[in-house]
């Protein structure tokens, strides 16, 4: 129950305590391809294939958004040191915010994920996985460079960057080592698409706990967080 309302209170200290509105921010993305179908500056249905990038895209830049104030909101707000004195290490602030972006981005996707069944097609779980992993990926990125500069702005523009690099050689890419790998867009024998997808999923999750536990490593270096 402790833990439960730690989380809460992350929540609110990351999304605000209007933070129910802001898990609706991504919704604007699906709105506005209707908008497009609707007034006819986009021609092509979209299929399942394009779900994981329909649901992604917004999802990634509200993941970015709750990341980049995981850690260095506290640096922002001059409250770093307060975190230093939390019983049983500042690590347990650090989780319990995590956690609380990784429900919000969860809520998040479940509402974005109904609004694609309704509004456009069905699709499988695996377009669903696959959002969530560039989502949870972009959002521990956000939080590590965000920590690294000890600035929420900086961290944003880092991690804009990288996200922009990853657009330009491709977007729902083939490529096993994207955190977009969309198996759908293989053209290939299912065994093969199989073990792509299990190779990519299993990568990310070493990748994702990787920047996590390295974050926490440069974090409890208070004398470098701290200094000026």
């Amino acid at each position: 129950m402790d833990y439960l309302r730690l989380t809460h209170l992350s929540i609110q200290l990351i999304a605000g305590r209007r933070f129910y509105i802001t898990v609706l921010i991504p919704l604007l993305w699906p709105a506005f391809q209707v908008f497009l179908l609707l007034v006819g500056l986009r021609q092509s249905e979209i299929e399942a294939i394009n779900v994981q990038t329909l649901i992604g895209l917004p999802l990634v830049i509200y993941a970015i958004g709750l990341g980049i104030r995981i850690i260095a909101s506290e640096v922002d707000r001059r409250t770093l040191e307060v975190a230093y004195t939390v019983p049983g290490g500042s690590h347990r602030i650090w989780l319990a915010k995590m956690t609380a972006s990784f429900c919000l981005l969860l809520f998040s996707e479940v509402l974005l994920a109904i609004v694609t069944l309704v509004l456009f097609t069905s699709f499988p779980f695996v377009s669903f996985y696959g959002a969530l992993q560039a989502a949870v990926f972009y959002m521990v990125v956000g939080m590590a460079f965000a920590a690294f500069f000890r600035s929420e702005i900086s961290g944003a523009m880092a991690t804009a960057v990288l996200l922009t690099i990853n657009i330009m050689i491709g977007f729902g890419s083939k490529m096993r080592l994207s955190p977009f790998f969309n198996p759908l867009a293989i053209d290939s024998n299912m065994t093969d698409v199989l073990a792509y997808t299990i190779q990519n999923r299993i990568l990310f999750i070493i990748v994702i706990s990787a920047i996590t536990l390295f974050t926490f490593a440069r974090v409890e270096r208070r004398e470098k967080m701290l200094g000026d």
